[in-house]
């Protein structure tokens, strides 16, 4: 997601289309990412990658607000598997008495305040 935003900016700002450039799209995928990881821990971050398209460089100040906007969808998708899992084991929510996150996405704050209300505010075990 953060990636097509970026692609969407780089051609309003531009009016360069990188999106049938794998070379250019690896690049700022990777700098995408690197954001992504920055936004767990600071509410903004810069997306900066060197001649991106056409000799053109791309900078852009991305806020942790803007990043849970452009992924929301995503991150409401991790609760449904939480769900099944309780509901296979015939376990209430209730019944848990902590929680453990584990790698990747769990550290993503929103990802984190998702989970801490689905368990009611139970706090989270990083």
């Amino acid at each position: 997601k953060l990636v097509e935003y970026c692609c969407a900016e780089f051609l309003k700002k531009k009016g360069i289309d990188i999106r049938g450039n794998p070379r250019s799209l690896r690049r700022l995928r990777t700098q995408c990412e690197r954001a992504k990881r920055g936004l767990s821990s600071a509410n903004q971050t810069t997306i900066e990658v060197d001649a991106l398209g056409e000799n053109e460089d791309f900078n852009s100040t991305i806020t942790r607000a803007k990043f849970e906007e452009l992924c929301m969808s995503m991150f409401k998708e991790c609760i449904p598997p939480v769900e099944k899992v309780l509901k296979d084991s015939g376990i209430s929510k209730n019944q848990i008495h902590e929680v453990v996150l584990v790698g990747g996405s769990t550290r993503i704050p929103k990802v984190q305040e998702l989970l801490r209300d689905y368990f009611n505010g139970k706090e989270l075990n990083k």
